[in-house]
């Protein structure tokens, strides 16, 4: 046995594992809104590598307001159907786009984000916003990501509900 021990580096699939479960154990009891996506912006900017922004865009009308979210600041309001957070609540499909600056209408609220994933968070059968991530890394976001970040979605939208 060495004197040290060997980190062994985890696989995304491992990673949104424990994310899942830490998700699920910060909300257990809990169904405040504000206190609810606090939490699991943060846990998902301190759990995954390369995220430059992670946060929540909430439906108010025919737009989406800025929610709880860790990184720099943001835009306050995207229509709906506008841009990658935009696209994704008026879908209702999650977005994962490996270059913004090649999406038609894409925002940029920060020029050093180069990828995008967002996903709809529906509670009871309605949107109430999208979940929001960026990276500086180009194509960041594949459909590991995509599995995973659901799956906390779901775990939201069930604490939600």
């Amino acid at each position: 046995m060495t004197i040290g021990k060997r980190l062994m580096a985890k696989t995304k699939e491992q990673l949104y594992a424990e994310l899942a479960q830490e998700v699920e154990a910060i909300l257990e009891g809990e169904t405040d809104l504000i206190a609810n996506l606090a939490n699991v912006s943060s846990l998902v900017w301190n759990k995954l590598p390369d995220v430059n922004w992670a946060g929540f865009y909430l439906l108010k009308g025919e737009q989406l307001v800025l929610g709880p979210f860790q990184g720099k600041p943001a835009c306050v309001r995207i229509p709906v159907g506008r841009g990658v957070c935009g696209a994704a609540a008026k879908t209702l499909v999650p977005q994962i786009v490996e270059d913004v600056h090649q999406f038609e209408g894409h925002i940029a609220c920060d020029y050093a984000s180069n990828s995008e994933a967002v996903l709809p968070i529906i509670v009871n059968g309605e949107l109430l916003g999208v979940m929001d991530l960026d990276s500086p890394k180009l194509a960041r976001f594949d459909k590991v990501d995509q599995d995973g970040l659901q799956k906390v979605a779901d775990i939201l939208q069930s604490a939600l509900a």
